[in-house]
């Protein structure tokens, strides 16, 4: 499927379809089983073109493997649960459990985690409000084998039926995206920018937009994480932004008559 959206702005990238299949595509780029990786570098290959594909064995971090929907991984942390807590707030450096898992798993983690893991990321301020953000988490455990990152022009319409749709956008496209968004709808909320992981804002949070009645966009690839883990395979000033695709479909019918024909986009658009 081609989309009127990403000519009308020019896109660099291919806007990805993510799909829940029991099928496994041919030739799709996959972590191997255990290994660490970024769900979000595999989505850049998508945007580029390449077919991606994750499983309960092959989602490269525990945070991917919630973002993705293959259930709360966060217990499968090194140390359970409760060690991810404070290594997403102040770090496990002075939790006796924590020292202890810390010893067990030096030799095994890269020197980076091992540091985020005793002195915290920081990203929230305490353990409880680590806590609280996970449960307030829209975790589910998808029912199908695979989460499938296509490049939309593969996508059969007829034949599947993406989940979301995610664009790769700079900050001109976005403004774009919101203004196209908010075009045929009431109110002035309908595209949302969550704090979450880069995978979380393109997966789990976007599922659960894709549940409701009038489902919103999202903004991400505000996680600095993320966006440290991908900036040699996209541009800087890089965005995304996921559709659901009942709301994608709206806004692809809404284009032709819209500002994206006027000469301010256009003069944007240069």
């Amino acid at each position: 499927m081609e989309s009127q959206i990403a000519t009308s702005l020019n896109l660099k990238y291919h806007p990805v379809a993510i799909l829940w299949t029991d099928e496994k595509p041919k030739n799709a780029l996959q972590f191997k089983k255990g290994k660490w990786g970024c769900v979000m570098w595999l989505f850049a290959n998508a945007a580029k073109g390449q077919i991606c594909v994750f499983d309960r064995e092959t989602y490269g971090c525990w945070g991917g493997g919630v973002g993705l929907g293959f259930g709360n991984q966060y217990i499968n942390f090194p140390g359970g649960i409760e060690c991810f807590y404070r290594f997403l707030s102040d770090g496990n450096k002075k939790w006796k459990t924590g020292q202890r898992v810390a010893q067990e798993i030096k030799n095994f983690v890269r020197k980076d985690f091992l540091e985020d893991f005793l002195n915290g990321e920081r990203y929230k301020k305490s353990f409880e409000l680590v806590k609280k953000f996970v449960e307030e988490l829209p975790i589910i455990d998808i029912p199908q084998k695979y989460v499938v990152f296509k490049p939309l022009r593969d996508v059969d319409l007829n034949k599947e039926e993406p989940k979301v749709i995610v664009f790769l956008v700079n900050p001109d496209q976005l403004s774009a995206l919101i203004t196209l968004a908010n075009y045929n709808r009431e109110g002035n909320e309908n595209v949302i920018i969550p704090w979450a992981a880069g995978c979380q804002t393109i997966g789990v949070l976007a599922y659960k937009e894709a549940k409701s009645k009038t489902p919103r966009a999202i903004v991400g690839l505000t996680d600095i994480s993320a966006r440290r883990n991908i900036r040699r395979q996209l541009d800087k000033d890089s965005l995304s932004f996921a559709i659901p695709l009942k709301m994608f479909q709206e806004m692809e019918e809404n284009l032709k008559h819209s500002f994206l024909q006027r000469p301010t986009w256009k003069a944007l658009k240069v």
